[in-house]
């Protein structure tokens, strides 16, 4: 099975939203709903906004099998709002998300890597992502073993839901 990763662009925000929406439908069968609730993205206006705009200012990265779309996430020049930029150049990674029919074949860690190799190849060492790091911790451990390693937790919002911010050294 060969694992392709292509460049994306502003049009694949529907194809991102899918992948999100994907994810949301897995993680609510598993009853895992603390991480993006029961509603998928492409429902939630503010959340369309917030794919459309990363889409258009980052740069999307789809991971195919066999020409079929298996994985997502854009690269960026920072983080979120809700998070401080780092005191270096940095890229950060948004909207990482696989199709879960696509789950085990190692699609998401190829565009980890990938991810990894684009930053490096722009000069910059600090790569970074943030996630959900709330329930049994299972994310932020699929990130640690992919090279990353914790750097600082935080919360968001009234529910203060749990975060981790994570990086990796790649050059």
């Amino acid at each position: 099975m060969t694992i392709t990763i292509r460049e994306g662009g502003p049009a694949d925000a529907p194809l991102i939203l899918g992948m999100l929406d994907s994810a949301v439908e897995w993680l609510v069968s598993q009853g895992r709903t603390g991480q993006w609730g029961t509603e998928p993205w492409s429902t939630n206006e503010r959340a369309v906004e917030l794919v459309h705009g990363y889409a258009a200012a980052g740069t999307p990265y789809i991971a195919e099998i066999a020409g079929t779309p298996a994985a997502t996430l854009t690269l960026s020049e920072g983080p979120g709002s809700y998070l401080e930029p780092a005191d270096e150049p940095e890229r950060y990674i948004h909207l990482f998300a696989t199709d879960r029919r696509f789950k085990g074949l190692g699609a998401g860690a190829a565009l980890l890597a990938h991810a990894a190799e684009e930053t490096r190849r722009a000069g910059i060492s600090l790569l970074r992502v943030d996630c959900y790091a709330g329930d049994d911790g299972k994310l932020v451990a699929y990130y640690e073993s992919n090279g990353f390693i914790r750097t600082e937790p935080f919360t968001v919002g009234e529910d203060e839901w749990p975060g981790q911010v994570l990086a990796r050294r790649v050059l």
